[in-house]
């Protein structure tokens, strides 16, 4: 309800990990109409699949230890907030997870809006999404906790920060 909320409100919103999958979840359901979509993590069953296990890992029947984990490299798409935040057009960042953005639903998803604005540069898994014209919408795949400290953020918590200063200062 938060990222839909944000969503249509223009409210900024910063979605790491499950938050980004919460995002991609939300808008497969309230805007490409695919009711009951979801993460199979959640919903081993349902029709729509946004979110997946990585699909070297749905044979695997003992799950310990085979998260995706560790730095990997993303390339950084053009005139997009994750751009403009690290100024940069390739990034590393750190993982510690085992469900993905399911590229079966790319083209839905895109076509509705959806923009995917980060992508593994080895694989090409999604690592960013964002949505085009929404003041902060971003949901990200790794960890930049991982990479964060109280005196030098993480260029994206910098530019959520600044983005929710900037909707305070537009709606008191």
């Amino acid at each position: 309800k938060a990222a839909r909320y944000a969503r249509e409100k223009g409210i900024p919103y910063f979605g790491i990990c499950l938050g980004m999958q919460i995002a991609v979840i939300e808008f497969a359901r309230h805007v490409c109409g695919m009711e009951k979509a979801h993460s199979t993590e959640f919903d081993a069953g349902t029709k729509y699949p946004v979110i997946d296990l990585m699909e070297e890992q749905k044979q695997l029947k003992k799950l310990g230890g085979t998260m995706r984990l560790g730095a990997y490299t993303c390339r950084v798409e053009p005139d997009s907030h994750a751009h403009r935040a690290y100024k940069n057009d390739l990034i590393s960042e750190r993982h510690r997870h085992r469900l993905e953005f399911n590229s079966r639903f790319e083209k839905e998803l895109t076509e509705k809006g959806l923009r995917i604005t980060g992508r593994d540069r080895e694989t090409g898994l999604v690592e960013i999404v964002e949505l085009p014209g929404h003041p902060y919408f971003l949901g990200c795949q790794f960890h930049p906790e991982f990479k964060s400290k109280p005196f030098a953020p993480h260029p994206l918590f910098a530019a959520f920060v600044g983005a929710a200063i900037a909707y305070r200062g537009r709606h008191g």
